[in-house]
């Protein structure tokens, strides 16, 4: 499971502690604070700050703008939201299956799943209770349907349930690791071996409160890979997680020194393509037993604009 979205259902995010490095003395903290979080906006950081959420070295600070030190430790506190039920919205869903208790759908890069801060509409959410009118769970009523996710700027299979019923069978699935998940990855570099396992437990990364890293104390998570096609500087990707840690793709792929093209959250800054604008992530597949008791295999095709990078890239062959 992943996103991409700053989630404030988990109790443990509304709280952060920052420790800023002393290269960034001299800094103003709206700013600083800005690029260590960027699901803020400017003016979401600066609000934060005049309304005492936010200590720099354990005092509230006056101004926006006060200039860091260098060293500080800053603790930033964001109000849990109100609980509130997402309005349906008629949004398009490329549907490629569909039965009495699942849709499985090619998501759209830079679609949301499901509602969040900064992200209350246009969601996967809002387009369901559009398309099922009485569509609804009372054990999650602000996701209902959702049993995983996929960042907001991958692309690629996704399985919602149609009931509450369908939600608790999938989601056992999940947890049980009865699924299988093929996802396609352009990549910075080439791997050392053609094909090859990543192990190394993934939790929060300790300064930068949008990231995950591969941590000593982290949950276990383990990625297979393999290149099926190289390129000058690059290489595509099948890749098959195993489990499903928030960024686990992207974590492992950085961690062992060949990030995800485009994706600039994980360390791709160094090298760009042309006409790349967002993250080269497709989950291709999506394999597991359904409620009906039989086990199907879904492929959602790879979108038109990663096909046309593939396509350039091959010409400089």
């Amino acid at each position: 499971m992943s996103e991409e979205t700053l989630d404030l259902t988990d109790e443990e995010s509304l709280e952060e502690v920052l420790q800023v490095p002393a290269t960034a003395k001299g800094e103003r903290l709206d700013k600083w604070l800005t690029e260590q979080l960027p699901q803020l906006t400017r003016s979401q950081v600066t609000k934060l700050i005049e309304e005492g959420h936010i200590w720099l070295n354990g005092e509230v600070p006056t101004k926006a703008g006060a200039k860091l030190n260098g060293n500080d430790t800053i603790v930033v506190k964001v109000p849990a939201p109100p609980s509130t039920i997402p309005l349906a919205e008629a949004i398009d869903l490329a549907v490629l299956y569909e039965d009495d208790d699942v849709l499985v759908i090619n998501k759209a890069a830079g679609v949301v799943v499901h509602p969040a801060p900064g992200h209350q509409g246009g969601t996967i959410v809002n387009a369901l209770l559009a398309r099922y009118p009485d569509f609804s769970d009372p054990d999650q009523p602000e996701r209902p349907g959702i049993v995983h996710r996929l960042d907001r700027d991958t692309s690629g299979v996704l399985i919602v349930a149609k009931h509450p019923n369908a939600r608790r069978f999938l989601q056992r699935q999940f947890h049980k690791r009865s699924t299988e998940k093929v996802y396609l990855a352009l990549v910075l570099g080439q791997p050392k071996t053609v094909r090859g396992t990543i192990e190394g437990p993934i939790g929060r990364h300790p300064t930068h409160r949008q990231k995950r890293a591969v941590l000593a104390d982290g949950r276990p998570a383990v990625t297979h890979y393999e290149v099926i096609e190289s390129f000058d500087g690059f290489s595509l990707l099948s890749v098959r997680p195993v489990t499903g840690r928030t960024h686990q793709i992207r974590v492992h792929l950085e961690a062992i020194g060949i990030p995800v093209a485009g994706d600039e959250l994980y360390g791709s800054k160094r090298k760009k393509i042309v006409g790349l604008k967002r993250h080269f992530l497709h989950a291709e597949q999506l394999t597991l037993p359904l409620p009906n008791g039989e086990t199907q295999t879904f492929v959602a095709p790879m979108p038109n604009e990663l096909q046309e990078i593939l396509t350039s890239l091959r010409k400089t062959l």
